[in-house]
């Protein structure tokens, strides 16, 4: 479930101190600008199928945070696993590696947030791990914890926060 349209991360951080804030590292890659939702972590190194297995489960509003471990040789999300997740209401995407399929992604009602862009897919071999603590960006990402992401950046709190009036 998203948060209402009025809250920005300036003023989450405002009204709650104790959010933790990403290092900005990421670039926005996908339609929506702005998105929240109950964190669900992948790791992963250069294989997204557990990323594609998520995609095809219903998202509930939820966050796919996806620790590729910084690698950009290999893209962990492009059009069809992210048409996927549109398809089954997942709010947005945050991937600590890259995304490929740049401009159809830009038209999708998805949040992602990535390091970069890379054209090569990645290899399927069915590795990587749901739903485990994964850490990047100076941020701790637990499964069940809240992200918050806009142009000004990312925050994580351990419950959803409050609106903003």
């Amino acid at each position: 479930m998203n948060a209402p349209a009025a809250w920005t991360t300036p003023d989450l951080c405002d009204q709650h101190p104790d959010v933790l804030v990403a290092e900005p590292l990421f670039r926005h890659f996908g339609g929506q600008a702005r998105f929240s939702g109950a964190i669900v972590t992948v790791r992963c190194f250069e294989d997204n199928s557990r990323v594609r297995e998520l995609a095809a489960t219903p998202g509930q509003g939820r966050v796919m945070v996806v620790d590729g471990q910084g690698s950009l040789r290999h893209a962990l999300l492009g059009d069809q696993i992210a048409a996927h997740a549109v398809a089954n209401g997942w709010s947005g995407l945050l991937i600590h590696g890259g995304v490929r399929d740049v401009e159809i992604l830009a038209t999708l009602s998805l949040g992602v947030l990535a390091l970069g862009a890379c054209p090569r897919k990645t290899e399927k071999r069915g590795l990587g791990d749901i739903d485990v603590a994964v850490n990047f960006a100076g941020v701790a990402f637990v499964p069940g914890h809240w992200l918050y992401a806009d142009g000004n950046g990312v925050l994580v709190a351990p419950r959803p926060l409050a609106s903003i009036s």
